[in-house]
């Protein structure tokens, strides 16, 4: 937040400005206010929402006093704009909050659209009109990049999707017996995560074209393990990217996943949280998806998508036995990645979870 003395009042009035979110970023949107107009505000208490197309974050106040809002909720403004003051001279308590009616000017966030239509089903209700509740809300810049990107990965992409499946059996026994003192030495749980995370790590080093981009003419290839990990999110799909993941410990895979997760749903992950990244995972498995197609995360060259867990019978030493089983599904760029490097690249993401001592050399 930017602060300035606003010397036409009579009183010290400091400006609330729209901070600098990146060169690339040239205006953003209050999504919500936190607080209400003319409340009193304490120092570093957050009083809004601030939504770009790259990142959501909160903004606080950088002194205490009464807040008098200028710019209402979804409001588009600049980089800079002045949004509100907040007078310092004003003594009070945050708990001197007004009623919940006194709300900030040109808040207009939902439009409330009643139409009447009349629709032909069939001949008993063509002649039938039925009343609609519609609500009109704009698309926050974070949800028109999202569909940007989905749109240019499709577009941009000669994207393909290769399927296989994986027994979890190990994985699921080895977390087991490890859980109770992994979560002791290092205040973590142990996930199914750290493992992908590290099965990727060494399928890339394997296969290193899918370690690789297109960049005009040129296919760059990348001598690094930044893998993004996909975070659902209220506001859309985040994807916050765990550095240098081949020298990382479980532990420290573990703890960063978490620390990225909590401040997406807090709305303070910040853009260097989200740069770059060669590989992404995308666990659609929590929601309950049993298989899918990930979309590319653009410009990267390819996305491995897991799925729920479900015991299912399947053929071991010719017997017919009940496993642990994920469906996995990789997407990736067929400009740049063959269909024997991506099968290459999937089967070795099995074989290391089916036999979890090829990576786990130390829990």
């Amino acid at each position: 937040m930017l602060i300035g003395k606003n010397e036409a009042s009579n009183h010290m009035s400091i400006n609330v400005n729209i901070p600098s979110m990146g060169e690339s970023i040239t205006s953003a949107v209050i999504s919500k206010w936190l607080v209400s107009n003319g409340d009193f505000v304490e120092k570093d208490e957050p009083i809004y929402e601030l939504e770009t197309d790259k990142i959501t974050s909160e903004a606080t106040a950088e002194v205490a006093g009464q807040i008098n809002i200028i710019v209402g909720d979804d409001e588009e403004v600049e980089i800079g704009a002045l949004v509100a003051t907040i007078d310092n001279t004003v003594k009070g308590s945050s708990e001197n909050k007004l009623e919940k009616n006194d709300t900030p000017p040109k808040q207009v966030t939902e439009e409330k659209v009643d139409i009447t239509k009349t629709n032909k089903v069939d001949e008993d209700s063509k002649d039938k009109k039925i009343n609609h509740n519609e609500t009109r809300k704009r698309i926050s810049p974070l949800r028109k990049k999202i569909s940007s990107r989905l749109v240019e990965a499709t577009q941009q992409t000669a994207m393909l999707t290769t399927f296989n499946e994986v027994d979890m059996s190990a994985v699921i026994e080895l977390r087991k017996k490890h859980q109770e003192k992994f979560i002791k030495e290092n205040d973590v749980k142990l996930g199914f995560m750290s493992f992908f995370v590290k099965a990727v790590v060494k399928a890339l080093r394997e296969v290193p074209k899918v370690n690789s981009r297109i960049e005009d003419d040129y296919i760059i290839e990348q001598n690094y393990y930044d893998i993004g990990v996909a975070v659902g999110t209220d506001k859309g799909l985040l994807v916050p990217v765990v550095r240098e993941c081949e020298s990382k410990s479980f532990a420290t895979i573990e703890k960063d996943i978490a620390t990225y997760a909590q401040k997406a749903r807090d709305s303070k992950l910040e853009m260097n949280d989200l740069d770059g990244g060669v590989f992404t995972i995308s666990n659609g498995g929590i929601y309950g998806s049993m298989l899918s197609t990930p979309i590319i995360n653009f410009p990267q060259p390819a996305i491995l998508g897991l799925h729920n867990i479900q015991d299912r019978a399947v053929v071991v030493d010719n017997e017919i036995v009940i496993r642990k089983m994920m469906y996995l599904a990789l997407s990736y760029d067929h400009r740049l990645i063959d269909g024997k490097e991506a099968v290459t690249f999937l089967m070795s993401i099995k074989e290391s979870i089916e036999n979890p001592d090829l990576i786990f050399d130390k829990i």
